[in-house]
């Protein structure tokens, strides 16, 4: 149902009104083991503020991220008004929102005096877009985006994209064998955190 034209929002109003929030699931779609594609408009959709520096901060801030919450980020796309990630949950405590609330609280000021529109959007990939064919399928829908735009003619043109996946800063998700390094590393990460749950379970070392 449509709301009366004098109780809507419009775009620049609903950018800055944070009496206004999105719908999200419940908590625990976003913990642990899921996988969930982030955008994160800037407000008013103002531009200006894309560079290679911003896109370095972005990268190291993205890697605290990880380190804090137990995060692997796939696939991002830095935009010049909006910035697509996809995360997924390496551990059991893993918690994507209290990741994306530091995020955008530590890249908020790399804005130069811009801020981000007051929630981000999100999409909690369903058991059937999480099939390895279907994931890729998603994240390669990312790196389209400047081509959608028409920014750059194919996706390897456009700087601003890659990956953050701890440990790799090498690794790009244009790469021909990326995925099937993705799939060893992600494995590598969850089996090694649920190893040390039970190595602490087992010694009774509830810092391990």
């Amino acid at each position: 149902m449509k709301l009366p034209r004098d109780q809507r929002l419009e775009p620049a109003e609903e950018n800055l009104n944070r009496t206004y929030f999105l719908p999200r699931l419940q908590r625990e779609k976003y913990q642990g083991f899921a996988a969930v594609h982030w955008t994160m408009p800037i407000a008013q959709r103002s531009t200006g503020w894309l560079s290679e520096a911003f896109h370095q901060q972005f990268r190291e801030l993205l890697l605290h991220t990880a380190a804090r919450e137990g995060l692997t980020c796939p696939t991002y796309c830095l935009l010049p008004d909006h910035i697509h990630l996809v995360w997924m949950g390496t551990r059991e405590e893993s918690d994507q929102r209290n990741g994306m609330a530091f995020l955008r609280t530590h890249l908020e000021p790399r804005l130069g005096g811009l801020k981000f529109q007051h929630q981000a959007h999100d999409h909690v990939l369903r058991e059937g877009e999480r099939t390895q064919r279907q994931f890729a399928n998603a994240c390669g829908y990312v790196l389209l985006n400047p081509v959608k735009d028409g920014l750059a003619k194919s996706p390897d043109q456009w700087p601003w994209c890659g990956c953050v996946v701890p440990g790799y800063p090498k690794l790009h998700p244009l790469e021909e064998d990326y995925w099937s390094k993705f799939w060893r590393l992600y494995w590598q990460s969850r089996n090694g955190s649920q190893s040390l749950l039970t190595s602490a379970a087992t010694t009774g070392d509830a810092s391990s």
